[in-house]
């Protein structure tokens, strides 16, 4: 546990005099980079490399959402918080800049979404989608596409869906955060 607390006290770092707040049953990995003004809700989770890079503005993260291997969340300068609601679940590789994700979002792997784009509650932006900025998404839509287009509007059974994905890391959470707390015994 030693290496592991050593490690985690590296990933999660002040900058500026602003820490990130991490509450105990949200699970970062050891490879993730969480800096700066960052705050992450109950049971969320940072998974491998991921980069929360809060130097600039702000980034809060909502309950049981899970920001997957190798994306990158980061604000804009005096303009643009990055803010994600509850049950949000950002796929690996996607790069969220500058935005609003609001509550049970499926953001798709290598999805792109731009400063000052608003997406609505229970929407899915699709694998490689891009965002342009300040464009806004209403809920319920399925969007896909370069740029971004609202192809669909989603039912009960795609937001049941999309749920599933963020109760899926809440299982993993659990785990990770059990076999953490056996190292350390």
């Amino acid at each position: 546990m030693a290496l592991y607390r050593a490690k985690l006290v590296t990933m999660i770092r002040s900058h500026q005099g602003r820490r990130p707040i991490v509450p105990a049953t949200a699970y970062v990995d050891v490879s993730a980079q969480v800096i700066g003004e960052v705050e992450l809700g109950e049971h969320s989770s940072v998974w491998m490399n991921a980069v929360l890079r809060g130097d600039v503005h702000s980034i809060s993260i909502g309950a049981e959402s899970n920001v997957q291997d190798c994306a990158v969340l980061h604000g804009m300068k005096c303009l643009y918080p990055v803010v994600v609601g509850d049950r949000v679940t950002i796929g690996h590789n996607a790069t969220v800049h500058g935005c609003v994700l609001e509550d049970d979002v499926l953001v798709g792997i290598g999805a792109i979404i731009l400063n000052g784009a608003h997406i609505g509650a229970g929407s899915i932006i699709a694998a490689g989608a891009v965002i342009p900025e300040r464009t806004m998404i209403p809920p319920r839509s399925l969007v896909a596409g370069v740029p971004g287009k609202v192809r669909r509007s989603l039912d009960d059974d795609d937001l049941e869906m999309i749920r599933g994905y963020a109760r899926n890391y809440l299982g993993y959470t659990k785990t990770y955060l059990a076999e953490a707390a056996e190292s350390a015994g």
